[in-house]
């Protein structure tokens, strides 16, 4: 059996340094031309920008912010924005690969990129926020644009934050570009179903690995790690489809029901107390205890690293579907791989929110408007062929997953590449 993992890779590897390792494995199974090879590991540009933003206080801070493009040989750059104190040039750099792998996996016509501000916006004003994103706009106002690199939410960021970086572009461009960010509020040309497309993807790719295993829908349960927009939505149409959700988490912990959670009852929990924990009739738990519940479904969908190689030997849940960007350390895809469990990648569970960005895209250029119905018929069409050829090829080539998808993504920018060739 081969997998992306390898033994001994520590987790305290970082991000970036992960990154490579995925694509050195990869590129020794498909045979990829070493010189193609050295420049996938290396991002074309990287932008560091310092953003100083006068407080409500009257000070002025001085924030530090990235944009980095990775590779856009099938199409302009396409990546979020984050806003963290974790954000630093190796995270960005490892998420803006990941962006390359996730839209040629998808054959949207894109590259990678990826951006982010060191701060930590739950201390910060609305107004705070907004003077900081429209600085952090027209410092990388350059490299962006509706045919350059579009934007879109990450981490702490949201339809809000894309309006500002919209009005902020436009108005220095002197004419209305709605397509220079994707996940904008629907009133400014934001598309229907974004907000939920990327949990809706995660529980799509789900739900086809429950049918693969031949597992019975009604005996389905399902552990949900980050209750923010993926958690919530991948718990809610599990609970839809007829799934029982049997726990979710959030930063504070996390609650348990062993006869299932209402996800919209303890979204309005939420909303009025700011967590999860203390949702009547449901056990307190850990964020650690969650990820090691004996359940059919587990989704990750909080921050990068959290299944390691102490965890994963523990862990009882037969499909993970990743709604979060690398939650498993390489030496825990082994690991979990060994066990039998079927791991959907990030590249591709969480690739529902990058597929209905490239739907509003569309509709932004072409001023032409899909209904919720259109949005999501085309989204399960791409996420169900997708998870096909990747399911194929992972029993095919006797392979994980991840190191399916990447078998396909890879070659796709690696023919991109060569078509196009070196110039100057």
């Amino acid at each position: 059996m081969l997998s992306i993992g390898i033994k001994g890779m520590a987790s305290k590897m970082n991000l970036y340094e992960m990154a490579v390792k995925q694509l050195e494995n990869v590129a020794r199974l498909i045979d990829l031309e070493p010189w193609i090879l050295e420049i996938l590991k290396k991002p074309k540009r990287e932008i560091i920008v310092h953003l100083p933003v006068r407080m409500d206080n009257g000070e002025v801070k001085v924030f530090t912010g990235y944009r980095v493009h990775h590779n856009d040989a099938r199409g302009p750059f396409k990546g979020g924005i984050r806003y963290h104190p974790n954000v630093n040039l190796n995270v960005v750099r490892a998420l803006a690969m990941w962006m390359t792998w996730k839209t040629a996996l998808m054959n949207l016509p894109y590259g990678g990129a990826k951006g982010g501000i060191t701060c930590n916006p739950k201390e910060m004003s609305q107004g705070e926020i907004e003077r900081l994103t429209r600085r952090y706009t027209y410092a990388i106002r350059e490299f962006i644009g509706t045919y350059m690199d579009i934007p879109a939410p990450d981490v702490n960021t949201n339809p809000q934050i894309m309006a500002w970086i919209a009005d902020t572009y436009s108005i220095l461009s002197g004419r209305w570009e709605p397509g220079v960010v994707t996940a904008k509020p629907i009133e400014i040309g934001g598309s229907e179903g974004r907000t939920e497309a990327t949990g809706l993807g995660v529980m799509i790719t789900a739900r086809e690995a429950v049918k693969k295993l031949g597992i019975n829908q009604k005996d389905v349960t399902v552990a949900v790690q980050g209750y923010g927009n993926v958690g919530y939505y991948a718990a809610y149409f599990a609970h839809q489809w007829g799934y029982k959700v049997v726990a979710v988490s959030d930063i504070k912990g996390g609650i348990y029901n062993p006869d299932g959670l209402n996800p919209e009852k303890v979204m309005e929990h939420v909303r009025k107390t700011g967590s999860v924990v203390g949702y009547p009739g449901a056990k307190q738990i850990t964020n650690e205890e969650l990820l090691e519940l004996d359940v059919t479904i587990l989704v990750p969908a909080a921050i990068e690293g959290v299944i390691t190689e102490k965890n994963a030997p523990n862990m009882e849940a037969k499909i993970i579907s990743e709604g979060a960007n690398s939650p498993a350390t390489l030496e825990a895809d082994k690991i979990l791989f060994e066990k039998g469990v079927l791991t959907i990648p990030d590249i591709l569970a969480n690739a529902g929110g990058v597929t209905c960005s490239y739907f509003e895209w569309i509709q932004a250029i072409t001023r032409d408007w899909w209904t919720k119905e259109e949005v999501f018929r085309r989204l399960e069409h791409k996420m169900v062929s997708t998870f096909e050829d990747v399911y194929k090829l992972h029993k095919e080539r006797n392979v994980d997953m991840r190191t399916a998808a990447y078998m396909i993504a890879v070659p796709r920018v690696a023919k991109a590449m060569k078509i196009r060739g070196l110039w100057p």
